[in-house]
C-alpha cells in the first residue's frame, strides 16, 4: 500500500479536506478559520466544528499577548507537552503549571478542593496573560470566579474541559460571563490536546 509520508504534504491534503467537508469555514475571519480548522484536524471530526465558540476579541488579544511575550498557564503539564515549545521559547513566552507544586497539593489536601482549583487561585493576576484550561472544569469554574471578581483579566482563556461532571457547564458559564476574551467548545466534548491545538494555531499566525 502506498501512503504519503511527506509531513507538508500531509498537512496541506489534510487542510484542503477539511476546507471541503466544512465550507461555512470560508465564511469566518482568518484567525477564527485557522484555530477551527486546527481542532477539526486534531478531533479528526467535521461536526466539531459547530460546536467552537470564540470571542471576536480572541484572536487580536492572543497574538498580541504572544507577541508581547506573556505568560501562558495552563491547568494540566498535558496541554504544556502538546505546545509549539520552539515558537514559544522565540516570543519569549513562558509556560507553566502549578498543579503539582507541593503548596498547591497541600493546601487542596488541607481544603478538600481539587488541585486545579488551587492551582488557579495561585496564579497572580493574569494581567495580559494566557489560561488554557484543557482538563479540569473546576479550574474553569474558579476561572470564571476570579474573573468576575475582579481578581483577575487574562489576555485570552482557552477553556475546553472535557467529562460529564461540570464540563459543559463551566464552559456555558465563561461564555456568558463574556467578560475576557474566550476560545471554546460546547458540550462535554474537549481536552488537552484541543486546548494545546487552539494556542499552536495562534502560533502559526505569528
Amino acid at each position: 500500500m502506498k501512503y504519503c509520508i511527506d509531513p507538508q504534504a500531509i498537512e496541506r491534503e489534510s487542510m484542503a479536506i477539511i476546507e471541503k467537508n466544512v465550507p461555512e469555514l470560508m465564511n469566518l475571519p482568518v484567525g477564527e478559520k485557522a484555530i477551527t480548522k486546527r481542532i477539526i484536524h486534531t478531533t479528526g471530526d467535521f461536526n466539531i466544528a459547530s460546536l467552537v465558540r470564540i470571542h471576536p476579541e480572541a484572536v487580536g488579544n492572543g497574538l498580541n499577548a504572544l507577541r508581547n511575550g506573556c505568560k501562558l498557564i495552563s491547568d494540566v503539564n498535558m496541554v504544556l507537552a502538546g505546545l509549539n515549545k520552539n515558537k514559544l521559547n522565540s516570543l519569549n513566552v513562558e509556560s507553566y503549571c502549578l498543579i503539582n507544586d507541593p503548596l498547591v497539593i497541600k493546601e487542596a489536601a488541607a481544603t478538600g478542593q481539587t488541585r486545579a482549583m488551587v492551582a488557579m487561585q495561585r496564579a497572580g493576576t493574569l494581567s495580559g496573560d494566557i489560561v488554557v484550561i484543557g482538563n479540569a472544569p473546576t479550574a474553569l469554574f474558579t476561572l470564571c470566579e476570579m474573573i468576575e471578581s475582579g481578581k483577575v483579566k487574562p489576555a485570552l482563556v482557552v477553556g475546553t474541559p472535557v467529562g460529564f461532571v461540570g464540563a459543559a457547564e463551566s464552559k456555558d458559564l465563561l461564555v456568558a460571563l463574556n467578560k475576557v476574551p474566550y476560545v471554546t467548545i460546547l458540550s462535554t466534548r474537549g481536552g488537552s490536546t484541543i486546548a494545546a491545538s487552539i494556542i499552536n494555531a495562534l502560533l502559526l499566525q505569528i
